[in-house]
């Protein structure tokens, strides 16, 4: 997985919520900078960490399926999508279901990852975003 996605977006919701009013009143009250991180911060940058998570593991699942569909991921016998659709590619036109079932399902999978981030991120929005 890249990081460096990980690291943008959280710098980028950090200098968002930087100069918001509750980071302004926890200093105001006297608050230590790890309170302010953990108690303040932290919970805040959750909904956008979430969805990069997400995105990150629907994007390693479509990578690997991808490396073993061309030969250069998990070997056989080991199971995996890619290695599943490679394995039908001789019998696409005779038996087209030993190719669509797996596709399928890889990109349902896909698309199941997304919308539980996405449904994640609806659930921890501080300010009731949808």
């Amino acid at each position: 997985l890249l990081w460096d996605r990980f690291a943008i977006v959280t710098r980028s919701a950090t200098q968002q919520l930087r100069d918001a009013e509750f980071i302004a009143a926890a200093k105001a009250l006297g608050a230590s900078t790890p309170y302010i991180l953990l108690r303040e911060l932290l919970p805040n940058l959750m909904s956008a960490l979430t969805v990069v998570t997400t995105l990150e593991m629907a994007h390693a699942i479509l990578l690997e399926s991808t490396l073993s569909f061309l030969g250069l991921g998990v070997q056989p016998p080991t199971p995996s999508w890619g290695l599943m659709v490679a394995e039908g590619k001789a019998y696409m036109f005779f038996q087209p279901w030993v190719i669509v079932i797996p596709g399928v399902v890889l990109a349902l999978l896909v698309l199941a990852i997304n919308l539980v981030g996405d449904g994640i991120r609806d659930l921890n929005a501080p300010d009731g975003r949808n």
